[in-house]
Parts: C-alpha cells; structure tokens; sequence
C-alpha cells in the first residue's frame, strides 16, 4: 500500500483529500459522508489533521486507521510538536506502526495561545525536523536515543509541509532543504491560487533537491489547493494567514460576484477553483485538496471536466 504510494508520488499522479477530525467522539460520520460520495475512487490517499488551530479535535492517528480500514487506501496522518514530548512522539509512532499507520505528515503546529482548551501549554521540544529525524531512526531500526529497538518498525514515509509564499522566495528554498536533509519524502504547500506560483515553487523545490541531497534523497512537491467560494474567506487568506498568496484578480471576480448575491458569489468562487485544479493537474499532477470536510464540494473539484 505505502510503496504504491510512493510510486505515485515519485513517477504518476498523485491526489490526496484532507479530512479534518470533528470536536467530537465519533469519526464515523465522516467516513460514512466520504463513502457516500465515494471520494475513495477519486483520490490516491487521504490526511488527517491533528488539532489544527489548536482546537481540541478526535485524535488523527485513530482517525487514520479507520479510513484506512475502511477505503483500503494509505492514510497520511498528520503529528504536531505541539501536544507532545519526544517519548509521546516516539510512543504513538511505535503504536501506529503495528496497526500499519506508516505514513507521517509531521508538523510543529499552531501556538497553544489560541487554544479552546483554557490556560493550555504548548509542548514544543523542536520543530517538526525532529519528528522527521525520529522516523529517519525508526527506519534505520532505533529511537531516537539510538537504542535499537528489540524487532525493526516497518518503514514509515514522513511528510512536511512548507509555505506557498514569501516575499523573498530563497526562504522557502531554504525550508525545503531543511525538510530534505531531515528526511521528509513529500512535501506540501500551502494553498496557491496561481499557476504561476506553483511554477515558482517547482522551480526552488528543484533547486532545493539539487543544493542539499542526492538523487536517492529528493523529495517531491505537492501544491495544496484549498477551494475559495466565498469573498470573505479570499480576504481572510489574503490578510491575516501568512505564506500564502491570492491574487488581486481573485479578490476582484469575487468582490464583483459577492454584490450579485451569494449564489453568483459561489459560482464565480468555484469556477476559479476548478479552472486551478484543471490546471494544475495539467501541469504537475501531484495536488493535496482541503475542503475543511466540505465533501461534496471536493466531489465537484475532483471530477473531470464536463464534455
């Protein structure tokens, strides 16, 4: 199952479907929704995310194996530095690894600060390049103290995440190389809004691959698309999240669309994110889709164009 994935990764296309766990007991809703649409015949993998936003959320590792049980597909489960300490870390990856959650997306997390959870403390041992090197030793068969485990983990394929934007591109080059050296195989942006960014972004993570490592140690890019349908949510990205971009043509349509009414809003909003996808997929066919569990909108970014 992982080494398809890989496969798809390195030499074909490749479609991940984020799935973000409820502030609740049950994650089957969730999977029944996916099932109903049948988003499993769409996709190549799904994520899961683990308490974005620092939002108290069901846990994603458990998460990761429902999914992947239920639609035989791998799962990206994502592990924040956040909520963990180094022992923590290292326990659930042990945990994970029996049930055959192998693939980590590993993240350092947004600030505790902005918790739901009063007087919360963030962990934060590291960055998430020490999750990435936990699993570089987990494959080589020790922890992260390097005592050898008493029987080998099963390969683990480690994932990060990196801007889509800065003002002086040579730092998201620079944070590519790092995520390399430490290990990660893939690695996904943040939402783009521009066919000309994803360019950009190809062309540094190039550079990337050719300044740290060699040929067997590269990583492969997946530019995330996260599908904006509505004025407020553009003008959100475009101010307050830092490292992405949506460009002023899209802050405009929609603008124009919003004084319509909301269904033209909607309207206008999709089409520009189905053109992107389109494009996208046309020109480097290795996309990470978030849809916040709007599935039937995934349903309608993901299916072909209409003849």
């Amino acid at each position: 199952m992982f080494d398809a994935l890989i496969e798809k990764l390195q030499n074909d296309t490749y479609i991940t479907l984020e799935t973000t766990p409820g502030h609740s007991p049950q994650f089957s809703p969730i999977v029944e929704k996916i099932a109903q649409l049948e988003l499993d015949k769409f996709v190549d993998a799904f994520t899961t995310t683990d308490n974005p936003l620092a939002k108290l959320k069901y846990n994603a590792l458990f998460a990761a194996k429902i999914l992947q049980d239920k639609f035989n597909k791998p799962v990206i489960a994502t592990m924040s530095m956040r909520d963990r300490n180094k022992i923590a870390l290292q326990s659930d990856l042990l945990g994970a690894n029996e049930v055959d959650i192998r693939a980590i997306l590993a993240l350092t997390g947004d600030p505790a600060t902005i918790s739901d959870q009063p007087h919360t403390k963030g962990v934060f041992e590291a960055d998430s390049s020490m999750l990435l090197d936990m699993i570089s030793a987990f494959n080589s068969g020790m922890d992260y103290a390097g005592k050898p485990f008493s029987s080998k983990p099963k390969e683990i394929v480690p994932f990060a995440v990196v801007n889509s934007f800065a003002k002086n591109p040579k730092t998201l080059q620079k944070k590519m190389q790092k995520k390399i050296k430490h290990g990660a195989l893939g690695i996904i942006t943040q939402p783009i809004y521009d066919l000309e960014n994803a360019k950009q972004l190809l062309e540094l993570m190039d550079n990337a691959n050719k300044e740290c490592c060699s040929e067997s140690k590269s990583a492969h890019l997946i530019l995330g698309l996260f599908p904006i349908t509505k004025l407020r949510t553009a003008q959100f990205l475009s101010t307050h999240v830092p490292g992405i971009n949506v460009p002023d043509i899209w802050l405009e349509k929609l603008r124009v669309a919003s004084a319509k009414g909301e269904e033209e809003e909607y309207k206008v909003g999709f089409e520009l994110s189905k053109n992107l996808f389109e494009s996208l997929k046309d020109y480097y066919p290795k996309i990470h889709l978030m849809t916040a569990n709007k599935f039937d909108l995934a349903k309608q970014i993901l299916q072909g164009k209409k003849n």
